[in-house]
């Protein structure tokens, strides 16, 4: 048994070799879907610690594809009809302003079942997402260049558009509505320091949990391939703390794309109630395509049948601790938080000699080493302590979780949504709105 991968180069093409198909019969276990063919690199192999080890200076070190070891983040590009492709490279040459890193994603892009084809002849709007390097610059040329993009806030000029880009939600500036080469396309500018951010750390989930689905990547740049590399182990960690030992492949997908959404008050009125669902049952080859090389390299995760596949994994507190302390840095001391007052260290109960590192952060964030695990790779170690093993062990860590994402996504995504309305104008956001609501309600007349 196969499952086929394509053969197209992406990115730097000297530094990604041509993707292979996944061979059932030579996996690491007897009857794994999993495992990549044996000509991948040694250094490819031991992608997760790479990530794990450089999570905290890849910022500095990583300025090229080269820095990167080969075969790293291939698993990140989706393949998509050639005319798409072509149509959304053209898209994006069409701006003057200088785009770093874009990426397409939504059912303008890939199906998401029924509600995207009750629409009939009308194609649906394409999003994307510009990275660019200096936003206020970008938006200068851009309001020149696309003056009708934009609402009445690129009359008060790029300084103010770009105040209101940084200051208010997530650090996304939307344009939605707008004509280019014949079709409509919404698209986000973010800067790439912001996206990032949130791809390593978790500061608001909204760009990370849109790539933790499969996007279509346009133009790709070193950094966020790294970063995005990080973000899918991390919701991959994620989801594997809020399952159960035993559960199916489609599971995984389902809990790894609903993360993003657990929280976003969208999702409660304004979103089709079966989103996640739509997403994962129409693009389930991508999303095993873009977890699977991942998968293979845990050691917590076993094969129990095929077909379907069900997966268990192992919930050894030890293991399960290492997970915890390894999540992304703004996320993980979310959940530290609620565990401070809980906690009773094993070692004394004499504070001054407590040793457990991790506890101490979280119980004096003011402090030295406080200061030092409030920041990436601030801690000695990546391995969980004792403080990481109790928080693996408690039977209330799926709500723990929640109210972690909860507290990461509803903020950002609320105040992002009513920036709409000053991004936008109007009457483009009653139009979007009105979007919206179409798709809620096609949604709850959709047959479960």
């Amino acid at each position: 048994m196969r499952i086929a991968r394509s053969a197209t180069m992406y990115g730097n093409a000297r530094h990604l070799a041509p993707i292979q198909s996944i061979n059932l019969s030579r996996s690491r276990f007897s009857t794994s879907v999993w495992r990549l063919a044996e000509e991948r690199s040694s250094k490819d192999a031991s992608q997760i610690k790479y990530v794990d080890r450089n999570i905290a200076s890849y910022h500095r070190a990583i300025t090229k594809f080269s820095d990167l070891p080969q075969n790293f983040g291939f698993n990140q590009h989706m393949p998509i009809d050639h005319e798409l492709k072509d149509l959304l490279r053209s898209i994006v040459h069409k701006f003057n302003a200088p785009v770093t890193y874009a990426f397409g994603y939504g059912s303008g892009v890939f199906s998401q079942g029924k509600s995207a084809s009750a629409r009939g002849s009308q194609k649906p709007q394409i999003d994307l997402i510009f990275g660019v390097n200096h936003a206020q610059h970008w938006h200068d040329l851009n309001i020149k260049q696309f003056p009708d993009h934009y609402s009445f806030l690129s009359s008060f000029g790029s300084g103010v558009v770009t105040a209101v880009q940084n200051k208010m939600g997530a650090g996304v500036y939307f344009n939605p509505f707008v004509e280019i080469n014949g079709v409509i396309i919404k698209y986000g500018v973010v800067n790439v320091d912001t996206l990032l951010k949130d791809l390593a750390d978790w500061d608001t989930l909204y760009l990370a949990g849109r790539l933790h689905k499969p996007v279509k990547i346009i133009r790709d740049e070193p950094r966020v391939r790294f970063a995005n590399q990080a973000n899918l182990i991390s919701v991959l960690r994620t989801a594997l703390l809020l399952l159960p030992e035993t559960f199916s492949e489609a599971d995984l997908y389902k809990t790894i794309a609903g993360v993003s959404y657990r929280g976003d008050p969208r999702m409660r009125f304004g979103e089709n109630p079966h989103k996640v669902s739509n997403i994962v049952e129409n693009q389930f080859p991508n999303f095993r395509r873009l977890y699977s090389p991942l998968m293979d390299l845990l050691p917590n995760l076993t094969i129990a049948s095929t077909d379907p596949v069900i997966l268990t994994q192992d919930m050894d507190p030890i293991r399960r601790g290492n997970m915890v302390c390894r999540l992304p840095l703004s996320f993980r001391n979310k959940v530290y938080a609620q565990y401070v007052g809980s906690y009773r260290p094993i070692s004394s109960s004499d504070k001054e000699s407590i040793t457990d590192e991790h506890y101490l952060a979280a119980l004096n964030p003011g402090s030295a080493i406080g200061k030092a695990g409030m920041s990436q790779g601030g801690f000695k170690s990546v391995k969980g302590t004792d403080f990481d093993r109790h928080i693996a062990s408690d039977p209330g860590l799926i709500s723990a979780l929640n109210h972690a994402i909860h507290n990461t996504v509803s903020v950002p995504s609320s105040v992002q949504s009513i920036k709409g309305i000053l991004t936008s104008g109007i009457v483009k956001s009653f139009d979007y709105a009105s979007e919206k609501l179409k798709k809620y309600y096609q949604g709850k007349a959709q047959v479960k």
